[in-house]
């Protein structure tokens, strides 16, 4: 009974000192806000065929739509083109911006804003990753996702070292400029009736603007550290929350299609995977796709490891070597899933799903790898910049130079 309890309090201690998982939850932000942006920047040509006027599911249907499901999405608070564009390139600004992690509180919301304003304005692009994508970036909003690998990071720990050598840090007004400028158009949206519908994106919204008012409030006037403790505990528990809900998303979505496929005839009879490679649609690379279906065997063997992979890897998160070892498997098989059916965005969002699960040693790794990798490029960029000085010309007056040049 004493161990039960001591493992009890062990893990709601856990819990609520500190926010866990600061790799893996800075991968996911890194991996979906690059896998929006890159999508956003694929389709720039056709945006206007996709969500804009252009489109065939035009304004009037998207008014519809939006008024029988409640949805949330900017683009139906006005009509025209120019709109439509300011709101497009606040969805690629808002990318760029958490890909780098410059303010992820705020950002997270943002991004949020861009992409369901996007998705659910024409519910029928996408390709699967979408439903991820539109789900994850709800997630987001509620994680630390800025404590490592981030703008946010960098700026926090220059504050630290500064304050350590007694220096003065200029006060931070970037920070309650954001907060004026989204508590503004929040106020003025919310009155002019635009978040009428479904009341969770609103409660959110109005959420992320008055959490930050709350903790400055309690900084500045709280005479004792208990109730900024209080918030720092409940914004752990927020975030550890949200880490479970993605790892849980992330395991659900796997269960899920394995056990829809095990049903299937050509699954059960390992032939499924044959077909999609050879529709035009999913074969952007025909030579490639005969050199996978030219051998029954190997169609075979990918069917039946496919499934199994799915259906055995949330049994297998209590055994790290096993884990690991389908995680990688699934991250390969959507690399090949990116090249061989032309899906790249569909696979980017489920390895980037998937990166909840990589271990954090091998993430530190990866981060000191890519530090080094940054440096040394700019040291290169550094030396391309420096003018080469040329050798200093050798004096006659001075005999140790003219000595020093002929012996060279």
């Amino acid at each position: 009974m004493n161990r039960l309890a001591l493992a009890v309090s062990s893990a709601i201690a856990r819990v609520t000192e500190s926010a866990l998982g600061p790799y893996q939850t800075a991968v996911i932000r890194i991996g979906f806000s690059a896998t929006w942006l890159l999508f956003l920047l694929r389709e720039f040509a056709h945006r206007q065929e996709l969500y804009g006027p252009d489109g065939p599911w035009d304004f009037d249907l998207a008014q519809q739509l939006v008024g029988t499901n409640g949805s949330f999405t900017a683009l139906m608070w006005f009509g025209g083109g120019i709109w439509f564009e300011a709101v497009y390139l606040f969805a690629v600004l808002t990318a760029v911006l958490l890909l780098v992690g410059w303010r992820t509180r705020a950002m997270s919301v943002l991004f949020m804003v861009g992409v369901l304003s996007l998705q659910n304005r024409s519910i029928f692009m996408g390709d699967g990753g979408d439903n991820v994508l539109h789900l994850m970036c709800v997630y987001l909003v509620f994680t630390r996702c800025g404590q490592v690998w981030s703008l946010d990071e960098r700026r926090a720990r220059r504050a630290r070292e500064a304050h350590a050598r007694g220096e003065r840090v200029a006060p931070d007004r970037v920070g309650p400029a954001l907060w004026s400028v989204f508590g503004f158009v929040l106020v003025a949206v919310t009155a002019a009736g635009r978040l009428d519908g479904d009341l969770t994106v609103p409660l959110i919204l109005w959420i992320s603007w008055l959490a930050p008012a709350v903790w400055w409030i309690v900084g500045r006037r709280a005479r004792t550290a208990e109730p900024r403790i209080l918030l720092d505990v409940i914004g752990n528990v927020v975030h550890n929350g949200a880490l479970l809900v993605i790892m849980a998303e992330a395991c659900l979505i796997y269960a899920t299609a394995g056990w829809y496929k095990i049903q299937g005839s050509r699954w059960q009879d390992g032939t499924a995977v044959y077909y999609p490679l050879h529709l035009d649609y999913f074969s952007p690379w025909p030579p490639l796709a005969d050199v996978l279906t030219s051998s029954g065997t190997m169609v075979m063997l990918i069917t039946y490891g496919t499934v199994l992979v799915q259906v055995a890897f949330p049994f297998t998160l209590f055994n790290r070597r096993v884990k690991n070892v389908l995680l990688a498997a699934m991250i390969t098989e959507h690399a090949v899933i990116a090249v061989v059916l032309g899906l790249p965005f569909f696979s980017l969002a489920m390895i980037a799903a998937d990166a909840v699960f990589l271990p954090t040693s091998f993430l530190r790794r990866l981060g000191d790898l890519a530090a080094r990798a940054r440096g040394r490029l700019a040291g290169l960029v550094r030396r391309g910049d420096d003018p080469v000085k040329p050798p200093a010309p050798r004096s006659p007056e001075n005999p140790e130079h003219a000595h020093v040049g002929s012996s060279a």
